[in-house]
């Protein structure tokens, strides 16, 4: 019994991930998480300040289920499925994070330090996920998508596009980590 706690394979997970897909694709949708995260800001009334969430929210509820689908599963998955939360990570990785400050890493899925509560007592971390936060929001905005509709969607549908734009996620990121986030801590 103890295969329900660990990750599931990518022989398994990957093929469910396509036939979602797949399933996706024919009833004429695409997946994403932004576009999801759009559905629900205009049913708190966004589009009464924005044009880009004037738009008819009931034709995307199935948005909804999915948005808050994942935080049911993360919540499940994350009580119920699992044993050690802790990402397996190379000891190397480890140490270089101990050195900039995160004690947590090796030990906990996310940083305590920028993501625990007593973090938002913190001018520098708010300010961090702050910007951050209006960065991947315009990203997202500017490619046209998130990483996970560029990704899943926008690959498996092999547009152009989307390999343009997961090919420049992949180089911020890589720029942000080894560039960008030394300098921040």
């Amino acid at each position: 019994m103890n295969w329900i706690y660990e990750p599931w394979p990518w022989y398994l997970a990957g093929p469910m991930i396509a036939f979602i897909l797949f399933l996706l694709i024919m009833v004429g949708k695409n997946f994403g998480m932004s576009s999801n995260l759009r559905t629900m800001c205009t049913v708190c009334g966004a589009g009464n300040k924005v044009g880009f969430f004037k738009f008819d929210w009931k034709s995307q509820k199935w948005n909804l289920v999915v948005a808050f689908g994942t935080v049911i599963g993360g919540y499940i998955g994350s009580q119920f499925l699992s044993i050690d939360t802790a990402v397996a990570i190379n000891p190397v990785t480890i140490s270089d994070l101990k050195l900039l400050g995160f004690k947590s890493a090796g030990t906990a899925y996310l940083p305590r330090e920028l993501f625990d509560a007593r973090a938002l007592f913190s001018f520098k971390n708010v300010l961090i996920l702050a910007i951050g936060g209006l960065l991947v929001g315009f990203g997202a905005r500017y490619a046209g998508g998130c990483t996970t509709g560029h990704a899943i969607s926008g690959l498996s549908n092999l547009q152009f596009p989307s390999l343009i734009a997961v090919i420049g996620f992949f180089i911020g990121g890589l720029t942000m980590i080894n560039f960008i986030f030394p300098l921040i801590f």
